[in-house]
C-alpha cells in the first residue's frame, strides 16, 4: 500500500508555526484579517468559504465576506476590490474564481494591489513565481504542493517531476516553483503527445488538470509520488480527483506515495492561505513602527 500523504498533519504544522505569530501580533494590537470575494452562489465556493472562515476563526484571523450576485456588473466587483485595497486593517484577500463569463477576470485580479495579494491571481504576483524574485505570494496551491513535499520529507532536488496541467492557477506556477527548487521539470498537457509515457518516468507527479479520475493506472509506476490537485464531483457527484486513486494507489506501491481527496491538498492550501495573511499583517505593523 503506497503512503498517504494526508494534509491534516501538514495543516496543523502550519498552525502551530503561525501561533507564535499571530500571539505577537494580538500583543501589538493586530489581528490579521483576510478578505474574501465571492459571485454568485456556486456549492463549491460557498463549502470553501465555510472551511476558510472555519480555519480562520481557529487561528485567531478575522474574515469579512464580500459578496455579489452572479450577474453583478464589473463595476460593482472593481469596487469591492477598490474597497478591500483601501482598507488598512485587511491584509489580503481571496478571491473565488472562476468569475462569471462576463467579467474581465484578468482585469479584476489584476485591480488587486499585489501586497494583499495572497493567493497569487494577480500579474504582479506571477511575475514573482516565473522570475524566481522572492516579490509577491504564489498560488496557495502550488505553495500547499511544496509544504506536503517538505513535511513528508520528499526530496524535490535533482528529481523528474512531470506537471499535468498548464493553467496559471496551478500547473505553470508550481512547475516554476519546483524548478526554482532544483527539480527537473516536464509541463504536460492536453496536446502532449503519449503524456503516460513521460509521467511513467517521473520520480514526483503533480495532476492538475481539473479532469475526474482523468489519470489510472498506464500514467504511473512503482515508487512515484503523487500530488492530486484535483478537487472534482464525478457523475455520482462524489467528490474526486484527477487521479482514478482506486486504481493508481496499488501500482504506486508499499515504496510510493499519494494525497488522497479528499483529505488531501484542499486543507493545506486553505493553511497556506492563511499564513500569507499572517506574513502581509507582520509586514504592516513592521512598517507601522
Amino acid at each position: 500500500m503506497a503512503k498517504l500523504l494526508t494534509g491534516k498533519e501538514v495543516s496543523a504544522d502550519i498552525a502551530e508555526r503561525l501561533a507564535p505569530r499571530i500571539k505577537r501580533l494580538a500583543a501589538a494590537g493586530v489581528v490579521p484579517c483576510l478578505a474574501i470575494v465571492r459571485m454568485g452562489e456556486r456549492p463549491d465556493d460557498m463549502s470553501y468559504e465555510r472551511t476558510a472562515t472555519k480555519r480562520a476563526a481557529a487561528l485567531g484571523i478575522e474574515v469579512r465576506s464580500f459578496c455579489l450576485s452572479a450577474d453583478a456588473p464589473q463595476a460593482a466587483l472593481e469596487a469591492v476590490i477598490d474597497t478591500v485595497n483601501a482598507d488598512d486593517a485587511i491584509h489580503g484577500c481571496l478571491m473565488f474564481r472562476p468569475l462569471p463569463p462576463h467579467i474581465d477576470e484578468r482585469a479584476v485580479c489584476d485591480r488587486l494591489a499585489p501586497a494583499k495579494d495572497i493567493d497569487g491571481i494577480g500579474s504582479a504576483s506571477l511575475a514573482g513565481v516565473f522570475a524566481d524574485t522572492g516579490e509577491g505570494f504564489p498560488p496557495a496551491t502550488a505553495q500547499a504542493c511544496l509544504e506536503t513535499l517538505d513535511f513528508y520529507g520528499i526530496p524535490v532536488a535533482g528529481k523528474r517531476v512531470v506537471v499535468l496541467g498548464r493553467s496559471l492557477v496551478i500547473g505553470r506556477p508550481v512547475a516554476m516553483m519546483l524548478l526554482a527548487r532544483h527539480a527537473t521539470v516536464t509541463l504536460a498537457h492536453s496536446r502532449t503527445e503519449d503524456a503516460a509515457a513521460h509521467t511513467r518516468e517521473a520520480d514526483i507527479v503533480v495532476c492538475a488538470t481539473g479532469q475526474p479520475r482523468a489519470f489510472g493506472p498506464a500514467f504511473f509506476a512503482p515508487g512515484q509520488t503523487v500530488l492530486d490537485v484535483g478537487i472534482n464531483f464525478d457523475e455520482a457527484g462524489e467528490l474526486c480527483g484527477d487521479v482514478d486513486f482506486d486504481a493508481v494507489e496499488p501500482v504506486l506501491g508499499s515504496e510510493g506515495a499519494i494525497t488522497p481527496v479528499p483529505r488531501g491538498l484542499g486543507g493545506v492550501t486553505t493553511s497556506v492561505t492563511m499564513a500569507h495573511v499572517v506574513q502581509v499583517a507582520e509586514r504592516t505593523l513592521e512598517g507601522g513602527r
